[in-house]
């Protein structure tokens, strides 16, 4: 993802986020990835994601992985 941002499925993120134990829910046209000490970031259910979107998703995930060290 963060080599090449583009063509990914959202639920290519949501297994990402299950891996990293962030939890998410998708209402209607978007999913929103929450995780208790980083906050949420949400994302346009759209296909395809932009490469905006995938690229912010990549910084949530390292915040993560941040602070879970």
């Amino acid at each position: 993802m963060r080599n090449n941002p583009r063509d990914w499925r959202i639920q290519d993120l949501k297994v990402l986020a299950i891996h990293y134990g962030i939890n998410h829910d998708q209402t209607g046209s978007h999913v929103t990835f929450r995780h208790p000490k980083v906050g949420r970031y949400t994302v346009p259910a759209d296909r395809p994601i932009r490469p905006i979107y995938i690229r912010k998703f990549v910084r949530f995930v390292d915040s993560v992985i941040e602070e879970e060290l």
